[in-house]
């Protein structure tokens, strides 16, 4: 089994789609039952819950479960018809081993997963040969994001919503965040939340919330023209000595030292 998605020489993949790439949500009585596939086909859920199974192997399936398939697979899935899939595919041809072990993974990425499935859709239909170079070079994105979905060790569904809450945290650290409307959000307790944070990341809710405004302030005191006064408040911070402060123990200097 290759553990790169280059062939041997480190030349790049050499990509080919068969066939445009396909967004479909499955009919309520939807059941796939593979004849052999004749090439490789990725396949992603979006939305939706259901079960894949493969060479005696079943995996449930949520969104940001991908998996890629070879010539002579006969993967066999369904899904509940109350939370139908939606499923991304593309089916391609590739002159070297692309097919992780195990077959799929989970994305934790899915605003990430979602955008390089429409980037692909959108730059195959526009026709052109660019067009459909650009969806090949999605694709190859694509194949990265599963490979390392599939090899890495397996993580809970907590560990993924505590890494996506993180992520919105640091995105937009200038709001009101609330330890009980991020617990609500994982749905766990204000402890267990707190606990499973504080473990996964190495601090508690609140001191990751700060750390990430104090970054988010040195990023704008060096590439605005924004005064310390407007970036303590853009941050939500009402007392700006009580900004500066926070600061300067991050960071060893005052907001107006970092900007001279």
């Amino acid at each position: 089994m290759t553990r790169q998605l280059t062939p041997d020489d480190g030349q790049p993949l050499t990509l080919a789609l068969h066939s445009p790439p396909t967004f479909w949500r499955c009919e309520p009585s939807w059941y796939w039952q593979s004849r052999p596939l004749p090439d490789h086909l990725l396949w992603c859920v979006l939305d939706g819950r259901g079960q894949l199974q493969m060479d005696g192997r079943e995996r449930e399936l949520g969104p940001g479960i991908c998996a890629v398939f070879g010539p002579g697979d006969e993967p066999l899935a369904r899904h509940d018809p109350k939370r139908r899939l939606l499923v991304f595919g593309m089916h391609f041809e590739v002159a070297a081993d692309v097919l992780p072990e195990p077959r799929w993974g989970e994305v934790a990425d899915r605003v990430l997963l979602g955008e390089l499935a429409r980037g692909a859709d959108t730059a195959y239909r526009r026709g052109s040969p660019a067009g459909r170079r650009q969806a090949e070079l999605y694709l190859e994105q694509l194949l990265h994001l599963v490979w390392e979905a599939a090899t890495r060790p397996s993580r809970g569904r907590i560990d993924v919503e505590l890494e996506e809450i993180a992520q919105a945290m640091r995105q937009d650290p200038g709001r009101q965040w609330t330890v009980a409307e991020l617990a609500a959000r994982a749905a766990l307790s204000r402890a267990q939340f707190t606990r499973r944070f504080t473990k996964q990341f190495g601090a508690s809710p609140a001191q990751y919330v700060i750390q990430a405004r104090v970054d988010r302030a040195h990023q704008l005191l060096n590439e605005t023209s924004m005064s310390v006064t407007q970036v303590a408040a853009a941050l939500g911070y009402t007392d700006v000595p009580y900004f500066s402060r926070q600061y300067k123990q991050r960071t060893g200097r005052t907001p107006r030292d970092a900007r001279s």
